[in-house]
């Protein structure tokens, strides 16, 4: 792993401005991903972690939210700053995005061959039996059988797990320096799954590829991640090398979310379940959003948010059990 950051944010804040008022879907959140690393970012539906890759993409909805503060870094460029035709040449060929259902994420009316082939036209201008030769390698590279005929089928002629790997090669195609997983594998099966993982992992050894990693499954996140980020209502609570966080969660929110995930060896009645509800981004509270479910919750939990404490080297966490 290269300690050199390959991606920085810094303070992002995307808000959705609607008649019921403003919504703070990113409110703040900054961390770095190194290049050769993969970074988890994990919560419960609802805290903000697609919005987050997707405005890191400058891919948030418009006009309904805005991006209002915050700095994106990619390579010390920030993407923010940039004009929706500039940001049109960096995506794809420096950071692309792998979503989390294929099926939407691939367009139903052409083939797998003019998708894939759209990005080697535009970033590396290839044209003729090189584009061609290109695309069939990308689909071989992700162990599509038949890639040739399969240049010509449609996407509902695949499998999910055919798609799921089709959409990863446009993604990996001009062999970008950061890939953004948004929960790829929520549509595939366990033996899918683990192939696909085990490929991504293989291309990040190749290519010393930066991955930033959306998933809720935890057990993903023990195959696949070097560090995990703690998301919740719109903000990073907790980050921590994967093994720390899995032996020493820190914030209440992380803890309660390990002890979501049933354990193999153990018989229990009844599993675990946080109380409640991740609050609205039209109506966060004041301090810690997370004080209503939390049991450790003290009066001042309530009137401000804790400052983002260090535990050790690498591992922050904001709540006022350790200011």
């Amino acid at each position: 792993m290269d300690d050199r950051p390959a991606l920085q944010v810094r303070d992002l804040q995307t808000y959705f401005f609607t008649k019921r008022g403003v919504g703070k879907a990113v409110d703040g959140v900054s961390f770095d991903l190194r290049r050769g690393e993969t970074l988890g970012l994990v919560g419960e539906s609802g805290c903000g972690k697609s919005m987050a890759c997707m405005s890191v993409m400058r891919l948030n909805p418009r006009p309904a939210s805005r991006i209002v503060n915050g700095q994106v870094l990619l390579n010390g460029e920030d993407l923010l700053q940039k004009s929706d035709k500039e940001m049109r040449r960096v995506r794809g060929k420096h950071i692309a995005v792998i979503l989390q259902d294929p099926m939407t994420a691939l367009n139903p009316v052409f083939t797998i061959g003019n998708q894939l082939s759209e990005p080697l036209r535009i970033h590396q201008n290839l044209r003729g039996r090189r584009l061609k030769q290109r695309a069939i390698e990308l689909l071989r590279m992700l162990n599509i059988p038949t890639a040739e005929s399969r240049l010509h089928s449609f996407p509902h002629h695949f499998s999910g797990g055919m798609r799921q790997r089709s959409v990863g090669s446009i993604a990996l195609s001009c062999d970008p320096e950061v890939i953004i997983a948004d929960e790829p594998t929520t549509s595939l099966d366990v033996t899918i799954q683990a192939a696909f993982l085990e490929l991504l992992k293989d291309l990040q050894r190749q290519s010393n590829l930066a991955i930033l990693f959306v998933t809720h499954d935890f057990g993903v996140v023990a195959r696949m991640c070097d560090r995990v980020a703690v998301m919740y209502a719109g903000k990073i609570v907790e980050t921590a090398e994967t093994q720390r966080l899995f032996s020493a969660p820190a914030h209440p929110y992380a803890e309660a979310l390990l002890r979501s995930v049933p354990e193999v060896n153990t018989q229990i009645e009844r599993l675990y379940a946080i109380e409640g509800q991740p609050p609205s981004i039209f109506d966060l509270p004041q301090g810690c959003a997370f004080a209503p479910r939390c049991s450790y919750a003290q009066p001042h939990c309530w009137q401000e948010f804790p400052p983002v404490v260090e535990l050790a080297d690498g591992h922050t966490v904001s709540c006022w059990r350790h200011v």
